[in-house]
């Protein structure tokens, strides 16, 4: 962990996020909001993950949609297959985080906050969008704008047969089950080095967090205005598999 921040007191959100982008003393996973035992080393399972679950990405001549791709080495992992397999790509981003990413002539660069920058994005595609990523960024989403207008927009931006990828969802509920479980308690007693158990849940609905119900809202959201929408889980060679869930959408 860097001296200057310490990321588990910081209330992370875009207008943060632009000022860790910044910080000199950061690596690039900090930057993004993780420590460094949370992505490296990581990324390359993350990213056959990613397109496991969006097939689509590994066609030819499709046009991408990367929604706060962050400036560590999944965006450029991204990139690089885009270019290799002849995609059309937006990345969408804060200036601080997109100026930190290569440039190139397959690829365009939206500044600013989504879903409100949503017209500017639409422009830069320039025709039907058919994948759309938006990874470890939906609670950040929830926290600052309707969620629902955000599943919205991304449906109504996605061509039919086009999909979209919502992952690496902290979800609240998922957490609690894990840690009521015997590998749970071993977890959480490996990770802090003493026999306590892990704390016991809060009643009630905890305040911005996302947990089961959300997920399920999001999910008939998206079946509603015409995507069938799948919670799926991560493999387990990822990090947070035990408590982060994935949302699946496919326009017909």
């Amino acid at each position: 962990m860097s001296q200057n921040v310490d990321l588990a007191s910081v209330q992370l959100d875009y207008g943060a996020f632009r000022q860790l982008a910044l910080n000199p003393n950061l690596s690039h996973h900090e930057r993004i909001g993780f420590p460094d035992s949370y992505r490296e080393g990581f990324e390359a399972d993350i990213y056959d993950d990613i397109c496991s679950k969006l097939p689509l990405f590994r066609e030819r001549e499709k046009t991408v949609v990367d929604i706060g791709p962050g400036c560590a080495n999944l965006p450029r992992m991204i990139i690089d297959a885009c270019a290799k397999n002849d995609h059309r790509l937006v990345l969408v981003d804060s200036e601080e985080m997109l100026r930190q990413l290569p440039d190139g002539p397959h690829l365009s660069k939206v500044r600013g906050f989504f879903p409100t920058n949503s017209e500017e994005v639409r422009q830069a595609a320039g025709g039907p969008i058919d994948i759309i990523l938006c990874y470890s960024v939906l609670h950040y989403l929830f926290v600052e704008t309707n969620p629902f207008h955000v599943i919205d927009t991304i449906v109504d931006m996605l061509d039919h047969g086009g999909m979209a990828l919502l992952g690496d969802i902290p979800n609240l509920s998922k957490r609690n089950r894990f840690f009521a479980s015997p590998r749970g308690v071993s977890f959480h007693q490996e990770f802090t080095g003493t026999d306590q158990l892990p704390p016991p849940p809060e009643a009630g609905p905890a305040f911005h967090k996302i947990d089961d119900g959300v997920l399920a809202g999001l999910v008939h959201r998206a079946q509603l205005a015409g995507c069938d929408a799948y919670i799926v889980p991560q493999p387990a060679t990822l990090p947070m598999s035990n408590r982060r869930d994935d949302l699946l959408l496919r326009k017909p």
